[in-house]
């Protein structure tokens, strides 16, 4: 394959997942194996996001004009990209869950909604729950009434039932 169209075709990759994704993380690769980033690019793919190790010009080209493009100045040196395409919190658990593992790369930054996070700030992205754990915790706070009334009720019914029956007990016997 000639060099000119294996970068389009690489530069078309990127597109596509930037057009897709909903959060971008950039992270520093150079100390992992082709194994680690292997298996990093299959957690996150788990996750429905994806991995990339690509040069920074066809990354800086690829997000030129899209909410993506606050990472041009951080794409330097031997970089990859993180994308998450459903959740902007499961990628980022994903690489920073694998970063504490193996103890080896580190989260650079992150764009989320055209802004450029922070190393920090992408870490702590990393620790909010998932979008399954809001909803799971939503629906709990909704149904923690409901569910205090209908033990209540409950409670008032048996107590009912119990004093009904202690009286038919009283007056058979």
């Amino acid at each position: 394959m000639s060099t000119k169209a294996f970068k389009n075709e690489k530069l078309a990759k990127i597109k596509s997942n930037i057009e897709k994704a909903q959060v971008a993380i950039v992270s520093d690769y150079k100390s992992l194996t082709v194994e680690e980033i292997t298996n990093l690019r299959r957690s996150i793919q788990k996750e429905d996001g994806d991995y990339m190790v690509t040069k920074n010009t066809l990354a800086k080209i690829a997000i030129k004009g899209t909410p993506y493009e606050v990472l041009s100045d951080v794409l330097t040196g031997p970089v990859a990209i993180a994308f998450g395409f459903k959740d902007q919190v499961a990628p980022a658990k994903a690489l920073s869950k694998f970063i504490k593992d193996t103890k080896k790369g580190e989260i650079i930054a992150a764009a989320l909604d055209g802004k450029l996070l922070s190393a920090k700030e992408a870490k702590a992205l990393a620790d909010m729950p998932s979008k399954e754990e809001i909803y799971a915790k939503m629906l709990g706070s909704i149904n923690s009434p409901a569910s205090g009334l209908v033990y209540t009720v409950n409670g008032v019914m048996a107590a009912l039932t119990r004093a009904v029956a202690a009286v038919r007990d009283k007056k058979t016997a």
